[in-house]
């Protein structure tokens, strides 16, 4: 479901490491050593079994060492890496059995679990990162599981009260990478945490005091990893986080016009959202593919019916590129306001950078001045804001 998003800690990596394995790092003496890193320790139940580490790329896995356990699942592996890092363990031939590291050259990492319990809880020891790294994934795969059972009530409870579930259960994962960051901002494991902190539905519930924490991250990374590409990387990440912070902060300020939209209906003519003006008015993007969207037009058309003779309409936006099946989603769905557009472009409409979304639906309610009064309203929240307008 697409507002229950599963953090993937592979995702992650790979974000964050933006090629930082392609060669070693410049000036770094210990690229020189034939070893410089030592990963040792048991995984029972995990007997004669190969372990690889990996560098994660953008084009990819990258092999960096390999060993075998012995017949009581103990191992120890040497190798060479060229810098601070996000890395992966992959026990065995498959992709199920997989957990991230965040090595450091001169790291002498020991690694204690179970084959069943290698990607959930794995204990790590002897390095600076291990015990925050095991610490959070003990805790991400318990919220993990939690949110497989929450995905359950969808179509049960409302999308609202799915939500305030999702966050009181993200909470004690989303605080424990709160403190630990902000405690020791330059900790490599910080690369995995950063993933907890960041806004995966939007800025509308979300911890301003992350946006600091990450700042403060980005700015130790920078200091001690400076030769680092991922250090590079996140400082870049923190500045465009940043301005879409403010950008979300303007938009919701009640001073911001609705960048104007001028896009054709059906039948070719040109409706401008400005024509509009003098009335509350919703923009609406959605499109005939969409399932959430669908599911949530009963809900605006009730919206609209009941407001439309106090100064309410709709102007629908679809990212739609078959007109056929656009045309056919107003029909069944009842949508009976008459401004209907499109470009007929769908993802690769300018309408997502214009209004900064990147999943549909969504919502901007402008007032009768053409200045956005709220962001992302659907359902409950939908209502209860036209509720306060039109009280009167």
């Amino acid at each position: 479901m697409k507002n229950i998003i599963y953090l993937s800690l592979l995702f992650i990596g790979i974000l964050y490491s933006c090629g930082n394995s392609n060669g070693p790092i410049e000036d770094d003496p210990d690229t020189d050593l034939v070893e410089n890193f030592k990963i040792h320790g048991k995984i029972e139940g995990a007997s004669n079994s190969k372990i690889y580490l990996e560098a994660l790329s953008n084009e990819g896995t990258i092999p960096v060492a390999d060993c075998q356990t012995d017949s009581e699942g103990t191992f120890e592996m040497l190798g060479n890496v060229p810098g601070m890092g996000i890395y992966q363990l992959r026990l065995g031939e498959g992709e199920d059995k997989i957990i991230p590291v965040t090595l450091l050259p001169k790291d002498n990492l020991e690694l204690q679990t179970t084959y069943s319990d290698y990607q959930t809880t794995p204990k790590f020891t002897g390095t600076e990162w291990g015990k925050t790294l095991s610490t959070y994934m003990e805790m991400f795969n318990t919220f993990a599981a939690e949110q497989q059972k929450l995905a359950t009530l969808q179509g049960q409870v409302s999308e609202e009260e799915l939500m305030k579930k999702f966050y009181a259960l993200k909470k004690p994962l989303d605080d424990f990478c709160l403190q630990s960051m902000s405690k020791k901002p330059d900790n490599p494991a910080n690369i995995i945490l950063s993933s907890s902190l960041t806004p995966s539905m939007g800025f509308k519930d979300w911890n301003p005091e992350n946006l600091v924490v990450l700042k403060k991250v980005a700015a130790a990374f920078t200091k001690r990893y400076k030769d680092s590409p991922i250090a590079a990387t996140i400082s870049n990440q923190m500045f465009q986080l940043e301005s879409a912070y403010n950008e979300f902060l303007e938009f919701n300020s009640g001073n911001k016009l609705a960048p104007e939209i001028a896009l054709k209906n059906p039948d070719g003519k040109e409706i401008r959202l400005s024509s509009l003006k003098g009335k509350v008015v919703l923009i609406d993007f959605w499109a005939s593919w969409c399932a959430p969207c669908r599911k949530e037009m009963p809900n605006v058309v009730k919206l609209y019916n009941q407001y439309k003779s106090k100064g309410f309409t709709i102007y629908s936006v679809s990212l739609d590129k078959d007109i056929k099946a656009w045309k056919e989603a107003i029909t069944k769905d009842g949508m009976s306001w008459p401004n209907h557009v499109s470009d007929l472009m769908g993802w690769e409409s300018q309408m997502p950078k214009l209004y900064g979304f990147q999943g549909i639906p969504y919502t901007v309610l402008i007032d009768k001045e053409g200045k956005i009064m709220g962001t992302g309203l659907r359902g409950e929240s939908l209502e209860q804001k036209l509720n306060e307008i039109f009280k009167n």
